[in-house]
């Protein structure tokens, strides 16, 4: 009679164990060959943070309504400049607005999202409005303050993300917090508006 080769449950699910444990190994060194691979690309570019230039600011309207109420109307050119040679970069998400001691004075503007070569620059042009937005009553007071001191100090943010792309890999998703300070001075209207700087203000650029 031939011998019947019968395998008890254990024998079985010792096997699936190490089964699993390959199948595990295998896929744990995969990940890390690629985690490394990008890393090391990380690391051998080294890429640079994109640069901004506030170009020129134009005030149309900056009034209150009331003590803690106030309407804002501005226009605003920036100039965005990737100085890495071989890392291109994706801006999404983007979202522009304008502050004044430290209150937002306008709604949040969507700027449409877009590549940027190596090296290459672009201009921003963006509309920023605030109607009827609440705000400190004691900023009527420091814009009164300002306008006797014949200048004011306004900040222009930009927030986002940002991608990397480097040949046909592209990196996650960064956020980027853009800060632009300029120094206006205030004159009565003029043509083209109330205020305005064209002074080309280096902005800060955290990631």
């Amino acid at each position: 009679m031939s011998q019947i080769d019968i395998k008890s449950p254990k024998h079985c699910a010792n096997k699936r164990f190490h089964f699993n444990k390959k199948l595990f190994k295998i896929i744990s060194t995969l990940i890390f060959s690629i985690l490394s691979l990008t890393l090391l690309i990380w690391f051998l570019l080294h890429p640079s943070n994109p640069q901004f230039i506030l170009q020129e600011l134009d005030i149309y309207q900056l009034n209150f309504t009331s003590p803690h109420v106030l309407n804002s109307s501005l226009e605003i050119t920036l100039e965005a400049r990737n100085p890495n040679q071989k890392v291109g970069i994706y801006y999404d998400e983007l979202q522009a607005y304008a502050s004044y001691k430290r209150q937002q004075i306008t709604l949040d503007t969507s700027i449409p999202p877009y590549y940027q070569g190596q090296q290459d620059s672009n201009l921003i042009s963006a509309s920023l409005v605030g109607n009827g937005l609440p705000v400190s009553p004691s900023l009527g007071y420091e814009l009164g303050r300002d306008q006797a001191s014949g200048k004011m100090i306004l900040v222009v943010k930009l927030d986002g993300r940002i991608r990397w792309k480097v040949a046909s890999w592209v990196s996650g998703r960064y956020r980027i917090n853009v800060k632009c300070v300029t120094i206006l001075p205030l004159t009565p209207f003029n043509p083209r508006g109330y205020m305005n700087s064209r002074q080309g203000t280096q902005c800060s650029t955290n990631l």
